[in-house]
């Protein structure tokens, strides 16, 4: 399984570069084997010809929630154009996509309604847990990820090393973060971080800097990680 990131960056990055701007991140999107994708945003077509990926190889959209930047109807019509298939989802619910087994977990994202987090299986078994937005990961998304282990789990990070933010409620800190990957180690072999927010993190090196001491990859735009 490879895992691309298309974006890595919260609702708070513009959607067009700032001449300004030394660093950039374009809304949370990854793809996998370039097939299925997570998360339709308005950035999606550009970054999938600007990494040099082929819109006409996917075969599968999902979504995680309908906040609109991770959801955006003409990059969903635009994809199913070029002949993907938009999967909907129940939380609870597993279905067989091509070479991947698909199931959907509640997650915990108080601002959206019906926010679903995935467990994505291919042919080989390898495991990927994909949580972005949320905040604590709920008890039966923690039961599934215990029952058969994840390869690689990636967790929101919206808010950083900023105590006191009341986004806790509906988004990780770097502390909370830290705290489930101890909890969840027995069970996962590898984590992540994305969904970074742009006004509440450092800049891109520091942070993983300070991540690679817990060994947790810190996801940035281009990056692609082999499971």
């Amino acid at each position: 399984m490879k895992l691309f990131f298309l974006g890595t960056g919260a609702a708070d990055w513009p959607i067009e570069k700032p001449a300004d701007y030394t660093e950039f991140r374009r809304l949370s999107s990854a793809i996998i084997d370039d097939v299925l994708l997570i998360d339709p945003g308005p950035q999606v077509p550009e970054s999938l010809k600007t990494h040099g990926k082929d819109a006409g190889k996917v075969r599968y959209i999902l979504n995680t929630h309908d906040h609109g930047d991770h959801y955006n109807p003409a990059t969903v019509a635009y994809l199913q154009e070029q002949g993907a298939e938009f999967v909907t989802f129940l939380p609870g619910e597993t279905k067989k996509l091509g070479n991947y087994t698909v199931t959907a977990l509640q997650g915990n994202h108080g601002t959206c309604q019906g926010i679903l987090h995935y467990i994505i299986e291919d042919a080989q078994g390898k495991r990927l847990f994909y949580g972005l937005d949320g905040a604590w990961l709920l008890y039966e998304e923690v039961a599934a990820i215990q029952k058969n282990g994840v390869d690689y789990a990636i967790l929101d990070a919206t808010i950083g090393d900023v105590p006191g933010d009341y986004r806790i409620f509906e988004h990780n800190n770097l502390n909370m973060v830290l705290e489930m990957q101890r909890t969840l180690a027995p069970y996962v072999k590898k984590f992540a971080i994305s969904h970074l927010a742009r006004t509440l993190h450092t800049d891109h090196k520091t942070l993983v800097q300070a991540m690679a001491q817990y060994d947790i990859d810190v996801a940035c735009d281009g990056l692609e990680i082999t499971i």
